[in-house]
């Protein structure tokens, strides 16, 4: 084999080897471990769910100092934000018995991720009756949670996992004994 040959050879793998990329990992709001007492069938629907627009995409989306963002371009969630995070509510609220039908309405206002600091959730939640009508208004309630977490993407997971755990346990409170107002405490 001729030294030109060889050289051209060691050269494409040297630019093989340069295109490679990390590879993707996934991850999910919902833990391994199924909820306790769940049922299957929840008697809570969610009607609707909305995250902000600049973290509800597949990509991980963390803090960085005091007002940048950055898009983790190998650590994803299974799906999008929003549906991640419905996919999760689900899971969590499966095993609640409501008095009533009950419909579920979500606005997170943040989902702040800071490795080594912590993971945040502040939502807004309604829950609506079948029999509720446009005289009787059921209260919107605000939860933010926030819940240390390690260095790692996997910390931040399971730091957002425990919010959301904690988020479903305050709204099965309240549709399991509905309350003149919000439910406070864990």
């Amino acid at each position: 084999m001729s030294l030109s040959l060889k050289i051209s050879l060691l050269s494409l793998a040297v630019l093989l080897a340069a295109c490679r990329s990390d590879p993707i990992h996934y991850h999910t709001l919902t833990p391994a471990q199924p909820t306790a007492g769940a049922r299957g069938g929840a008697d809570i629907q969610i009607e609707r769910l909305t995250v902000p627009p600049q973290v509800d995409r597949p990509q991980i989306v963390i803090r960085q100092g005091s007002s940048g963002l950055a898009i983790m371009e190998t650590e994803w969630w299974g799906a999008n934000l929003s549906d991640e995070l419905k996919s999760a509510l689900v899971d969590q609220l499966s095993g609640t018995a409501a008095q009533h039908k009950v419909s579920l309405r979500v606005e997170v206002q943040r989902f702040d991720s800071i490795p080594g600091h912590y993971a945040l959730v502040d939502a807004k939640w309604r829950l609506r009756t079948a029999e509720t009508d446009a005289s009787s208004t059921s209260p919107t309630c605000r939860t933010t949670l926030q819940t240390p977490a390690g260095p790692t993407i996997d910390d931040l997971v399971a730091a957002h996992q425990n919010n959301i755990k904690r988020l479903a346990s305050l709204i099965s409170k309240m549709a399991s004994a509905p309350l003149n107002g919000c439910p406070t405490g864990e």
